[in-house]
């Protein structure tokens, strides 16, 4: 049974994160335990990676999962940490309005108190959702949390950078489609990026949109204070993690098969008590 007092205060808590003076830094966990760890480092609030998820589960990303497997794995997390949790919905997994707003009444089912939810089509010949379309769907998602009396937030991505190649009207679009999403009803924009956003293109953005700004961070992005400094509200990790993790795997597994050693895997280790103490019910 969801408490809807505590969900409604984490709601506002992971809210007011994006209007803090420091920016929100958000990591984005892909089970429980990577959910755990993040916690105990120190973060305010715990995101979900579609990417990561589908991994964990043996599908490719792109909504090849269902939401109800997405969301099994959602609601783990919550159960099994006290920080706001915010779920990666991609499209919806619908392309109705009826459909999208389906996916967001599950994310407050769980328990979750935020959602991602992108433009992107998946189909290469019309990549982007329409902009009015989105829009709608932005709307009846916002309609359905606020009918149920939880400020759900709503993280709205437009995935111009990730679709528009090297369009010199990306930039552009990106506002464009940022300032309807936030009218919409939309609590922040996220432009994901390969690589494409400057430190110039990302002050335009945070410039330019009327909203608290989301930035994935990856190799070539700012350090963490410039993109303070810029007016950055929100830096998420995605998948990224995950796949670091995955490398460290395929190292160690390199080693065993080569030089039959255990250096990678016993190096810097967390114990089997501090693991097993995690979920240890009081």
């Amino acid at each position: 049974m969801i408490d809807m007092g505590g969900q409604k205060q984490k709601a506002d808590d992971f809210l007011a994160l994006h209007h803090a003076p420091k920016i929100f830094i958000l990591p984005n966990a892909w089970d429980v335990a990577s959910a755990k760890v993040f916690e105990l480092e120190g973060f305010k609030a715990i995101g979900t990676t579609s990417a990561g998820i589908s991994a964990t589960l043996g599908y490719a990303d792109g909504q090849h999962m269902s939401l109800a497997e997405n969301m099994e794995v959602v609601q783990r997390i919550v159960n099994n940490t006290p920080l706001p949790v915010s779920a990666d919905i991609e499209s919806g997994y619908a392309t109705s309005i009826e459909g999208v707003v389906k996916a967001a009444h599950a994310v407050l089912d769980v328990g979750a108190v935020g959602l991602n939810i992108e433009d992107g089509t998946g189909d290469s010949t019309t990549p982007l959702f329409g902009k009015v379309l989105q829009q709608d769907k932005i709307k009846a998602v916002r309609e359905m949390a606020d009918a149920k009396g939880i400020r759900l937030v709503i993280n709205a991505r437009t995935d111009v950078y990730l679709v528009d190649g090297a369009s010199t009207q990306r930039l552009h679009h990106a506002i464009d489609r940022g300032n309807a999403y936030k009218e919409a009803g939309a609590d922040c924009i996220f432009v994901p990026d390969v690589g494409g956003l400057d430190k110039n293109s990302i002050a335009t953005l945070v410039k330019e949109i009327d909203a608290p700004i989301n930035i994935v961070a990856g190799a070539t992005t700012p350090p963490i204070h410039e993109l303070q400094e810029i007016g950055v509200s929100r830096v998420s990790v995605g998948p990224r993690p995950m796949r670091a993790v995955l490398s460290l795997l395929r190292t160690i597994a390199k080693e065993l098969m080569t030089t039959g050693t255990y250096q990678r895997m016993s190096a810097s280790s967390i114990s089997y008590s501090e693991v097993n103490q995690w979920f240890t019910r009081r």
